[in-house]
């Protein structure tokens, strides 16, 4: 069951913080559309190493306290979703 839910692709939702130093380092609110059962959620840290590839972690607990990132929150909906 874990492979079928992994099969999609996470799509970004919305940019919550951008590195102000390194512009292809961003924090995103990301989801993952797995049919019938609804919507996977995750919130990573992403480098972007080419506008295909890129690598995702975890984001630092205290990431609003740290300069280096600037609070965004710039809508993307990848997924197309109409929310009210």
């Amino acid at each position: 069951m874990k492979i079928l839910a992994s099969l999609g692709a996470w799509r970004t939702q919305k940019i919550l913080y951008q590195n102000e130093h390194f512009r292809f380092k961003t924090v995103e609110f990301q989801m993952q559309d797995i049919g019938a059962r609804g919507y996977n959620e995750r919130t990573v840290e992403v480098i972007y190493l080419t506008p295909v590839f890129m690598l995702t972690s975890e984001p630092h607990k205290s990431i609003d306290k740290r300069i280096e990132w600037v609070k965004v929150d710039k809508e993307v909906n990848e997924l197309g979703l109409n929310f009210p």
